[in-house]
């Protein structure tokens, strides 16, 4: 079995972040700053679709502007610190353990991923990366169907882990399971309606149904 992990709000407690810069980079484009009920929705989704989510009537000038601002933001400027959720290291050390290959399918950038890698040490962690820059944005499940490809796998022989209806939405096309995690930024209510194997609040419970079902 391969675990297909999303980044912001699954691994990483980086919602808040999102949020503060999105907000910010709305106020200097001269945008309304919209609340944080809001943004977090768009959590997941690529840059430039996260934009026209937000803002549907503004025209393309502006929104490039808007995704500059939020860019150089979060690089630059806002120095809050994202930090892993609890148990997800010793999670991804068990399936590590187990031999069980990790992959990575994120709404980020393949510049933001990798910086994050760099950050926590992880380069050559995962058997293999798709961003959301480098193929469809969730939820078309295009990126899901690279990875398969590229680790030579089934749809049945993976599992999809996040924390919005965008990453099980992919995975319940391609009809792979898929297991919602709600501490992110997405009620579970809305991870419920993929029909999830499970919703929880806690990491390690995923990784236990991950090590249940592959071994």
């Amino acid at each position: 079995m391969i675990a297909i992990f999303d980044w912001d709000g699954t691994l990483m407690d980086s919602t808040g972040k999102i949020i503060t810069c999105m907000q910010l980079a709305a106020s200097r484009a001269g945008l309304e700053v919209l609340d944080a009920k809001a943004i977090a929705n768009i959590i997941g989704l690529g840059l430039p679709e996260a934009v026209r989510t937000l803002y549907p009537s503004i025209d393309d000038h502006l929104a490039e502007q808007l995704r500059l601002q939020y860019a150089q933001i979060f690089v630059h400027e806002d120095n809050s610190l994202c930090t892993l959720y609890p148990g997800v290291e010793e999670g991804l050390q068990r399936l590590e353990a187990a031999g069980i290959p990790l992959a990575v399918a994120t709404g980020k950038s393949r510049r933001g991923l990798d910086r994050m890698l760099d950050m926590l040490n992880w380069q050559g962690r995962f058997a293999a990366t798709r961003c959301a820059d480098e193929t469809a944005s969730k939820p078309n499940p295009l990126m899901l169907q690279q990875l398969l490809a590229q680790l030579r796998s089934e749809a049945a022989n993976a599992v999809m882990v996040g924390d919005t209806e965008y990453d099980l939405a992919m995975a319940a096309a391609l009809e792979m399971p898929r297991l919602g995690l709600s501490y992110g930024a997405h009620e579970a209510h809305r991870l419920h309606a993929h029909k999830p194997a499970l919703v929880t609040d806690q990491f390690s419970l995923v990784i236990d149904w991950i090590l249940a079902r592959a071994l």
